[in-house]
């Protein structure tokens, strides 16, 4: 997915919720039980101290959106810059608003937490991204941010003639990209799953990226490894 970062491929890409729940229902947690959404979640949690106000940006279908603005003692606010996903997430309850990471449409020192769950990656001008990101943020505030590793799915890719995708923000050079504007940052690594019933459910895994990728048919379900970082900066 050379053109990851592409805004024209990002528009495509979100400007309905299709293509997203197609890659997203594939994915299982890790052998131990570990879900990447939970444990972002736990992230945003302990990151709170009493009342607090928390900013998710990327809110996609506002799954994570839902479960944050049920936190006692929480303000949430979520962006998008796809309007279905604003029109959807607001359907949940949640104050969402149509905005651009870039140019992030709040005052200085506003959010205690700000949470980007798969979408730095993108993101081409990352650094301004970053820049606001810790604009916003209070002093002593928590930004937890969630990707894919460069690794993630590759065998399926090269199966289907195509390349692992390499990223600006991946578990590879997230630390080092998140280090430079924050002290301190942690990580969790989990090694997640995508199961396929069959080689439909796969190709149609493909399809969604509108790569023209074609994979040898197979029978039966097959499995393949992913990799994902929760990181907490401050």
């Amino acid at each position: 997915m050379s053109d990851i970062d592409s805004p024209e491929h990002v528009r495509a890409q979100y400007a309905t919720e299709d293509r997203l729940e197609t890659r997203r229902s594939v994915w299982h947690p890790t052998d131990d039980g570990r879900d990447p959404a939970d444990e972002a979640f736990k992230a945003v949690d302990r990151a709170m101290t009493g009342d607090s106000r928390v900013l998710e940006v990327g809110c996609g279908t506002g799954v994570m959106a839902e479960r944050i603005n049920a936190l006692p003692g929480v303000t949430l606010v979520a962006v998008d810059h796809s309007e279905r996903f604003v029109e959807l997430t607001a359907a949940r309850g949640v104050d969402a608003r149509q905005a651009d990471i870039c140019y992030l449409p709040f005052d200085d020192d506003t959010f205690d937490v700000v949470y980007a769950g798969w979408m730095l990656y993108h993101v081409r001008d990352l650094d301004r991204a970053l820049a606001e990101v810790r604009r916003v943020l209070r002093p002593g505030g928590t930004f937890v941010a969630v990707t894919n590793g460069d690794d993630s799915l590759a065998d399926l890719r090269r199966e289907a003639g195509g390349r692992r995708v390499v990223t600006r923000f991946s578990s590879e050079n997230g630390e080092f990209t998140l280090g430079r504007r924050f002290s301190d940052v942690r990580r969790q690594d989990l090694e997640t799953r995508a199961v396929f019933a069959d080689h439909a459910e796969a190709q149609a895994y493909l399809d969604s990226s509108d790569e023209g990728l074609v994979l040898p048919p197979f029978e039966g379900s097959r499995t393949y490894a992913g990799h994902v970082t929760v990181f907490e900066a401050r």
